[in-house]
């Protein structure tokens, strides 16, 4: 890991709740992501791992693109032969591609332009809700690099193989019709309002019992990185635990009485 650097904003914070909001902040440059802004992003997926108050992420963009991609300019000449360090001490790899899995849920709205790194965000997310004036592209060939966020890897698992190669090898565009074809996105919804559905779905998360919610996502990425028997070998001790929580005698009482239910998350 590197230190940080001290730059302007590149990524705003703000809470809702349980719901960490990140933003991302350069609209001059169609949110495209310089070195500053891929190492705050680091810190701010830290702020919603460590924090106990904090059970979802919702990231967005300010400004009519999501992202343009990487800014090649400032982060091109940091290419090195191990490839490219972008988590400062104390950050946590956003798109969580070096061993290190977030254990919250993060929902995304996106919007306009997203280029390369923004699809593979969206692909270490969970839900995505796109606006209808969104495209996308995975143009990294097409600058003689591949894509390093995940791409490879998570694209043809939640596409198909097929439609995944059909982007990736090529670099074309796709509008958000097609990325909701495909399954890259949940949710279509008219230009403007991506950010209110995206931070609805968020909060709706975030008033479930939050280490239910911790336990049913990490067994789903422990199946997919690991495999059926790893993620079932943990199902059966996962449940034992969370029965065993203040939490779990809030739902049993609010399914027995027909209250909503408050978790506290113990």
């Amino acid at each position: 890991m590197t230190d940080a650097v001290e730059t302007p904003s590149r990524i705003t914070l703000e809470r809702e709740g349980a719901v960490l909001l990140i933003g991302l902040n350069r609209p001059d440059k169609r949110n495209a992501a310089d070195f500053a802004m891929l190492q705050q992003l680091a810190i701010a997926y830290a702020e919603l791992e460590n924090d106990p108050d904090l059970r979802a992420g919702f990231v967005f963009a300010h400004g009519d693109h999501f992202t343009g991609g990487l800014d090649l300019a400032d982060v091109g000449p940091r290419l090195g032969p191990d490839g490219l360090d972008v988590v400062p001490n104390g950050g946590l790899h956003p798109w969580q591609v070096n061993g290190q899995l977030l254990s919250k849920p993060v929902v995304m709205a996106v919007q306009g332009t997203c280029l390369t790194l923004g699809i593979e965000l969206m692909l270490a997310s969970d839900i995505v809700v796109a606006a209808d004036s969104a495209s996308f592209a995975q143009i990294e060939v097409a600058r003689g690099i591949l894509p390093f966020g995940g791409a490879t890897i998570r694209f043809p698992r939640a596409v198909g193989w097929g439609n995944a190669m059909r982007w990736i090898l090529t670099g074309d565009t796709f509008d958000a019709a097609e990325a909701l074809r495909i399954g890259l996105v949940q949710e279509v919804v008219p230009h403007g309002e991506q950010y209110a559905r995206g931070l609805e779905l968020a909060q709706r998360i975030a008033a479930q019992a939050p280490l239910a919610v911790q336990a049913a996502l990490m067994n789903a990425k422990i199946a997919v990185r690991d495999g059926d028997a790893a993620a079932e070998a943990t199902l059966q001790p996962a449940l034992g635990l969370l029965a065993a929580t203040e939490d779990a005698r809030i739902g049993m009482e609010a399914f027995v009485t027909r209250k909503p239910a408050t978790f506290v998350g113990r």
